[in-house]
């Protein structure tokens, strides 16, 4: 009976708070804001040209090996002629976006106000704010042609489903899909092929749609590789066209 009243009392407060934030009047003036937002994102990114979105945990310190990687990897990339977007916090975002700035490509991030990300790192050619979570998330997806992602947490777990579901959904092309540091995914790659093919929730071959690997070189090469043969790049970089 405790724990019932408790759920109880739980739900009201819920329903309280949001009778508070939302009402018709208020709920225009977001739309409002939310369409202000989208443009100014379209028109910032407009121009980027072929992008790689680079995604991962924010809790890594610079000196983390999974920010090195993504560092060396924003790197490679930007030296082949990609930009580089993130969400633009600290850890492996940091990273990308500091890497992109070495390899003499754009680096571009868009900012968002949450815990663990207290301010916008200091490594942004194009640097966007957004109040809602939503539309930094269509940002990161619509002007991006690549994704390589790394250890992360939630977040990172939502960027990687939610790509891949547009993929899935066929309401994106597809493109190509990385998962760096196999040691880290193996164990979600195998649920995946073991409980969600196993028991009828995706197709065998749709498994397929994304790549795991474990070293900076193979992650840009994979992607540099893809976006040429699909004629987003106009060729190999010498570096890697030569092996």
């Amino acid at each position: 009976m405790e724990e019932q009243g408790l759920s109880h009392l739980t739900n009201r407060s819920v329903l309280k708070n949001h009778a508070r934030r939302s009402s018709p009047e208020k709920d225009a003036w977001r739309v409002l804001r939310m369409q202000s937002e989208i443009v100014g994102g379209f028109e910032a990114l407009a121009n980027l040209g072929p992008t790689v979105a680079i995604f991962g945990s924010a809790r890594f310190p610079q000196d983390h090996p999974a920010a090195i990687a993504a560092r060396t990897t924003a790197r490679l990339l930007a030296e082949a002629g990609l930009s580089v977007i993130t969400g633009g916090g600290p850890g492996i975002m940091e990273a990308g976006n500091r890497g992109a700035q070495e390899g003499g490509g754009i680096s571009a991030a868009c900012n968002i106000e949450l815990p663990m990300e207290e301010r916008p790192n200091d490594y942004q050619d194009i640097s966007l704010h957004f109040r809602y979570f939503f539309v930094r998330k269509l940002m990161l997806v619509r002007y991006a042609n690549a994704f390589i992602i790394f250890p992360g947490g939630y977040g990172t777990l939502d960027e990687f489903f939610e790509v891949l579901t547009l993929v899935q959904c066929g309401k994106v092309e597809e493109m190509p899909i990385v998962l760096y540091d196999s040691k880290f995914w193996h164990p979600l790659v195998k649920w995946m092929e073991q409980t969600l093919i196993g028991e009828g929730c995706i197709s065998p071959h749709e498994i397929n749609l994304f790549q795991v690997v474990d070293t900076p070189e193979e992650a840009a090469q994979t992607v540099i590789q893809r976006l040429t043969e699909a004629k987003i790049l106009p060729r190999l970089s010498d570096e890697f066209a030569t092996g």
